[in-house]
């Protein structure tokens, strides 16, 4: 699956919110090591710098533009290429900072308590992961998907998004690991210019990439037509031109 850094960081400020709520909720801790896996355009790894002015920080993602766009913005930090379900570096970490990411990677249950256990005593596993996937904007695609010529080549496409456990799942996979586990959930509501076509700009870089990576150019555009017209019924548009687009998501501070 392709990824745009410069799409992404069309909505930076909207995007960057729940990083800057997920850092703000890490115990105090005189890190060390602190590494930022899925770090996209390097937003995030930018607040771990700023938190932790004492300790080498790191990021890698698995995208090559989103790292040349990292290394462009801090070209003090070490960026890697890598893929998380591959990545063995044992550390151990003070801090393990995964915001938007983990909901692309499958089975949890293995995969968090394995992170979990390269943490440093006293260190902090931090997620955060867009719980939308029945949420209007998700199920259109879906529905959009499954209504066209493009109806084999998106077979696989709403596969590719994890589907979400719950909250008391989440604690009990880390708990057994951690000494502390704080889970939560927070909708935020961002207010996009542009009506429907906001929406759709949004996600354009993230939710809608599975969705048109397998297209050819006119597919593409007849996706989108029609996936705009579903949303401008989904969300009004507003009186001041905009829409209200609610995003809920959920986080994790597990502490080793």
């Amino acid at each position: 699956m392709s990824w745009s850094a410069k799409q992404y960081v069309a909505f930076e400020d909207e995007r960057t919110r729940p990083a800057r709520d997920l850092l703000a909720a890490i115990p105090p801790v005189d890190a060390r090591v602190a590494i930022d896996i899925g770090c996209g355009p390097g937003n995030s790894t930018q607040l771990l710098v700023e938190r932790f002015a004492n300790a080498t920080v790191r990021g890698l993602d698995s995208s090559a533009d989103m790292i040349e766009a990292a290394r462009q913005r801090l070209p003090q930090v070490r960026f890697d290429t890598a893929d998380i379900d591959t990545w063995n570096e044992p550390g151990p970490f003070d801090v393990i900072f995964a915001n938007a990411v983990l909901q692309w990677l499958p089975d949890h249950a293995t995969l968090l308590p394995a992170l979990a256990a390269r943490l440093t005593q006293g260190g902090s596993l931090a997620i955060q992961m867009p719980d939308n996937l029945n949420e209007p904007s998700h199920r259109l695609m879906r529905e959009v998907a499954a209504d066209g010529p493009w109806v084999s080549k998106l077979a696989d496409a709403a596969g590719q998004r994890t589907e979400m456990a719950s909250a008391s799942d989440y604690y009990s996979m880390l708990r057994p690991h951690c000494t502390r586990v704080d889970v939560w959930r927070t909708t935020y509501h961002h207010p996009l210019a542009g009506g429907a076509s906001g929406v759709v700009e949004w996600f354009k870089g993230s939710g809608l990439r599975p969705f048109l990576d397998p297209l050819d150019e006119a597919e593409k555009a007849q996706y989108l037509k029609q996936y705009q017209t579903a949303i401008e019924r989904a969300y009004p548009t507003l009186a001041d031109g905009s829409v209200l687009l609610p995003f809920p998501r959920l986080f994790i501070v597990a502490t080793r």
